[in-house]
């Protein structure tokens, strides 16, 4: 689809193609309107590459001051629509002013381009990466099409990667201490742990452990935080006894989860935690809550 500034027809149709399209693979994005649509995948440190065609319809000609192409990182703020925040922009210049009768193809091509952040669609942001070929008009308005892409990066394995011990205590009534083999995991990892019932006063009925994402954008008073609850695992269902310690095994690769980002460009940051929910036969909620890192790590091929 053509987009158009200004109040005129577009008199051309515009296509942008990747030069490894055939070799590049391609991966789902949901649109705005909830539709999916598939996107090419690239990764930081790529060459981006490939060829814009611009086809006069039939009988008219494209006048124009010039065509160029860019690539662009934004930062969409769902409650700030009406700004981008550009953390990349780049920019080539493919024709000077002239007019378009036929059929023009022109290469173009970004060398070794840095994209240090994953393309991220939550509750109150996005960001994404596209291709923004302009052919530039005056009195008729410009012509614009959008190629959009998406961008992961990879993480190595952590050097070190540390156990969680922690402890639940009301005093005099319970004492729980739980352990999950590590801090740091990849998205198709799987959290080991273990929980161990030292003192039981209080009856128990049922105990999950939940994954929850927090995402914050904003800042100051302007920042607004959303939890999702993205899974729910039933650990014990009954009352635990002294002594008794239960295994936790839970797979992270059925769930929509992303890498962990930390204060992407001041803008938003998207955090992960695990939360142990014990309910007593009075159905009062006890809660314990850790934080851990998500990564993505290279699938072997």
């Amino acid at each position: 689809m053509n987009y158009l500034i200004g109040a005129f027809k577009p008199s051309c149709n515009i296509s942008i193609t990747f030069s490894d399209a055939k070799n590049r693979k391609q991966v789902p994005m949901k649109k705005e309107n909830g539709q999916t649509l598939m996107v090419p995948l690239c990764h930081s440190q790529e060459n981006i590459a490939g060829k814009i065609s611009i086809e006069p319809l039939q009988g008219k000609k494209v006048d124009h001051i010039g065509v160029k192409v860019e690539l662009l990182g934004q930062i969409e703020m769902y409650f700030d629509r009406s700004n981008f925040y550009d953390f990349a922009s780049l920019v080539r210049e493919l024709d000077v002013p002239g007019e378009i009768y036929e059929r023009k193809t022109y290469p173009f091509e970004f060398s070794t381009v840095e994209m240090p952040y994953e393309t991220y669609n939550g509750v109150n942001v996005r960001l994404r990466y596209v291709l923004k070929v302009t052919v530039t008009r005056g009195y008729a308005g410009s012509i614009i099409e959008y190629q959009d892409f998406m961008v992961s990066n990879y993480s190595p394995p952590p050097p070190i990667n540390n156990s969680i011990k922690m402890e639940v205590g009301i005093e005099d009534c319970l004492h729980i201490e739980f352990e999950y083999n590590k801090s740091k995991y990849h998205l198709k990892d799987v959290i080991i742990g273990k929980i161990y019932f030292l003192l039981v006063r209080i009856k128990i009925k049922n105990m999950d452990l939940e994954i929850r994402r927090r995402e914050s954008t904003g800042s100051g008073a302007n920042t607004y935080v959303e939890t999702e609850t993205l899974a729910k695992f039933e650990l014990m269902d009954g009352a635990p006894v002294r002594g008794e310690s239960i295994p936790i095994r839970l797979f992270l690769s059925p769930y929509e989860l992303t890498p962990t980002h930390r204060n992407i460009n001041n803008k938003f940051s998207v955090k992960y935690y695990l939360n142990l929910v014990l309910v007593d036969e009075e159905d009062r909620r006890y809660f314990k809550q850790q934080e851990i890192t998500i990564y993505r790590l290279q699938e072997s091929s």
